[in-house]
């Protein structure tokens, strides 16, 4: 048995058993169905004994520990796949699944007709020009009525900040606090609205793409007022366009500037004041390491103080200051190291801010940020490990176009790799993919956001809730564990019993059937394995639809 049968036969197995103990009720997340997951480690288990049991297990006799194993079997590591196999293209049918479950976040009723009728080559143009693409004007009404969607970072702590009140009492503070959180509140409904509901779904792909590569957490301090502006005015615009504009705008936006601390960086011969004590190097060490050349890319320790040097000064003016560039942003002479520097080779003569923007045009020339953004969008759309000819591709066309992204996806959808049937289903979702696809699949409106973000957080991924600079990752490894597994069951039992429909704060609970599951199968492509078929045969007709969003093809993309 193969690594993909073998995971499949894990997942289907445990299906099997908890949907089958339920009787279709909701399932918790309890310790005795974590413990399904791991007996299925157990001696008991043929295919683990057969496959696995001599070369991988290593002697050990814990079930916990033969667990985690089998979650490194399956994954390995995140290097480059060396290996240069011939490979062979999917056929057309499956061409249409593909594209649907790597372009978007899923299958809606009729797409595949729809991109049948259209072609794919058509299809992935549309969705590579956006702003060609209508919305709906559902959507449109709907994100029109937040408030809070398109002010400046000065307007929302203006309006909204507690820290901007005036010793206020507490029944104000209160009620501060509650308008406060209205920010994130609609922050998180606009991102779950477009997600779900638009017709632009490699935008939303990108947008969540981008927020986890120049990741920014809400729950830091004065972050909570801006993550929501952050996305509408640094990530968003950018996000087809060239990776120096994404670079330079997330640089300058307050979210990132008081996240990674570097607001308070100041030149360490200048005299100390208040929180400007001295060079700070979290943002300059990150933006290496994570935004541009990599872990690997070949700078210094000594290069992490020169590019901290370099961004001394870069803050944002207080609210009720003239404001630049329609941003908060405002580059303190006083603060700056203004001494000639040498960084990554290269001479940066004493020039105040425009230090900084040449070093940002070097990171963003760099072919080791070619080559460590090409690694990360064949991880994200292709495989967890991505063929090194695939990444070679990239980071070429990303150089030669000076990093425009719509290019290198353009090389990447062109590419015989992607469609190499090999990477067919390989792809395990992320909470966020999975609860997103989920809904879509089901035509499943979302009447409660904070249910959707709370089940994201019980999954480990709610929105803008990731404290590490890194962000969230795409892989399997990250993804795929017992309590992973069982929130997800969950969720597919809540959502293919109409569970979430009759949630609303507002309309009495009431009954809702089922969805259908023919209809449900003929949304994904009638993609299901024979070993979930087979399963789907043998219970009644009112679990089929959970079993089937609950299914290792689903879990996949």
């Amino acid at each position: 048995m193969n690594v993909n049968n073998l995971k499949s036969w894990i997942i289907a197995v445990f299906l099997a058993v908890s949907l089958t103990n339920s009787s279709c009720n909701a399932i918790s997340a309890n310790q005795s169905t974590i413990d399904n997951i791991n007996n299925l480690n157990q001696e008991s288990n043929p295919f683990w004994v057969e496959d696995y049991g001599s070369k991988n297990r290593r002697g050990t006799e814990n079930s916990e520990e033969r667990s985690k194993e089998i979650l490194v079997v399956l994954d390995g590591d995140r290097s480059i796949s060396q290996a240069q196999p011939q490979i062979q293209s999917l056929n057309q049918s499956s061409k249409v699944i593909h594209v649907i479950n790597r372009l978007s976040f899923g299958a809606t009723p009729g797409d595949i007709e729809k991109i049948k009728k259209i072609g794919i080559e058509k299809y992935i143009q549309q969705q590579l020009t956006p702003e060609s693409i209508p919305e709906s004007q559902n959507l449109e009404n709907q994100l029109s009525q937040l408030q809070t969607l398109g002010l400046t970072p000065a307007q929302l702590y203006s309006q909204y900040s507690v820290n901007r009140l005036p010793k206020p009492t507490p029944e104000i503070r209160k009620e501060r606090l509650k308008k406060q959180r209205l920010i994130a509140q609609e922050a998180i409904k606009a991102r779950l609205l477009r997600a779900t509901q638009s017709n632009r779904q490699l935008q939303e792909i990108m947008v969540d793409f981008w927020y986890n590569h120049f990741n920014v957490y809400q729950d830091k301090g004065q972050t909570s007022l801006w993550v929501g502006a952050y996305e509408e005015q640094a990530i968003r615009p950018h996000i087809l366009g060239k990776f120096r504009d994404l670079l330079g705008a997330t640089a300058r936006h307050p979210a990132m500037l008081f996240y990674l601390d570097n607001w308070q960086n100041t030149a360490p011969n200048n005299r100390p004041k208040g929180r400007f004590k001295g060079l700070n190097e979290n943002y300059a060490r990150e933006l290496m390491e994570l935004h541009t050349l990599g872990v690997d890319g070949g700078y210094t320790q000594e290069d992490v103080i020169t590019l901290a040097k370099i961004f001394t000064g870069w803050g944002f003016r207080s609210p009720g200051q003239k404001l630049e560039d329609g941003y908060d942003f405002y580059f303190n002479s006083q603060r700056h190291d203004s001494t000639d520097k040498i960084f990554l080779g290269q001479q940066i003569p004493g020039s105040g801010i425009a230090e900084g923007e040449q070093a940002l045009d070097i990171l963003a020339k760099h072919p080791a940020t070619a080559r460590h953004i090409s690694y990360k969008i064949a991880q994200y759309f292709v495989v967890d490990r991505p063929p090194k000819s695939l990444v070679d591709k990239l980071a070429k066309r990303f150089l030669t176009t000076d990093g425009d992204i719509r290019a290198v996806l353009t090389t990447l959808f062109e590419s015989p790799e992607f469609w190499d049937t090999k990477y067919y289903n390989t792809k395990f979702k992320t909470p966020y993919q999975y609860v997103i696809s989920s809904l879509r699949a089901t035509d499943t409106p979302i009447e409660d956001f904070a249910r959707i973000n709370s089940i994201l957080h019980r999954m480990g991924m709610p929105l803008y809730g990731n404290p590490s600079p890194d962000g969230y990752k795409n892989t399997q490894e990250a993804w795929l564990n017992p309590n992973g597994i069982n929130w997800r069951l969950s969720f597919a039992t809540t959502i293919g019993t109409g569970g979430l429909k009759r949630n609303s704060k507002n309309q009495p609970s009431k009954t809702n059937a089922a969805i259908d599951d023919t209809e449900l199968t003929n949304t994904l492509g009638n993609n299901l394995s024979p070993k979930t078929q087979e399963v789907l045969k043998s219970i009644s007709p009112r679990q089929r639809d959970v079993i089937i969003l609950g299914s290792p093809e689903f879990m996949y993309r």
